[in-house]
């Protein structure tokens, strides 16, 4: 009884340090020239209203590639304010018919509202492989849980615009068809690891900028 008694007393101690911390600092904006570490950038010393401001997802991006498609980001590197702040944003522009490829976000959750345009959006499951696929149009949004496989394509007329809202101030990009054919893997364990044939290998390796 007594034990269960100190359990309140217990809790408040160890709740305090991280309460201090919060009261203490309210901010970490990224000193980016002195490099990143596991824990996140280095707090910057002097801070203006600047560091909080960001608008570099006002503009289009050029959509003149492969996909279709591209990815304006403000993640920590581009906007320091974030930093610490479990937090970061994008801006996806992807033209009439274009494809967001398969791809995974491993350090953040992404939420996606539409602004232009008509696109589906869909993400695969990890333990079931299902995949949850939905048509978004102006205004509506999508979550995309961590470290899931999700793409999204254009179904519209017109270009098709995205706010993208991470949970996390860096949250890493690995798109899957550059991760198999941009690289120099050897084209014979490629045909082992896709089971497509040598001539599908190179083809998608010189679209990628790969080696065989």
């Amino acid at each position: 009884m007594a034990n269960l008694m100190l359990l309140p007393v217990i809790l408040s101690f160890l709740i305090l340090p991280f309460s201090a911390m919060a009261l203490t600092q309210d901010f970490c904006v990224a000193d980016l020239p002195r490099g990143d570490t596991p824990a996140g950038y280095p707090c910057k010393a002097h801070v203006s209203a600047d560091d909080f401001y960001y608008n570099g997802l006002a503009v289009a991006g050029n959509t003149n590639n492969l996909f279709n498609i591209t990815g304006t980001t403000a993640f920590v590197n581009q906007f320091p304010g974030v930093n610490g702040l479990g937090i970061s944003a994008a801006r996806a522009d992807i033209g009439v018919g274009g494809v967001v490829p398969l791809h995974t976000h491993p350090a953040a959750t992404e939420l996606i509202f539409v602004t232009q345009g008509t696109i589906v959006a869909a993400f695969i499951s990890s333990d079931s492989n299902t995949v949850y696929s939905k048509t978004l149009n102006k205004g509506d949004i999508m979550v995309f849980p961590q470290g899931l496989l999700h793409y999204q394509y254009n179904i519209g007329a017109l270009p098709a615009v995205l706010l993208v809202a991470f949970s996390g101030p860096n949250p890493g990009l690995q798109i899957t068809v550059s991760a198999l054919f941009a690289n120099n893997i050897p084209s014979d364990v490629l045909q082992k690891l896709t089971f497509l044939d040598d001539a599908q290998v190179k083809k998608y390796k010189s679209m990628l900028g790969g080696t065989a």
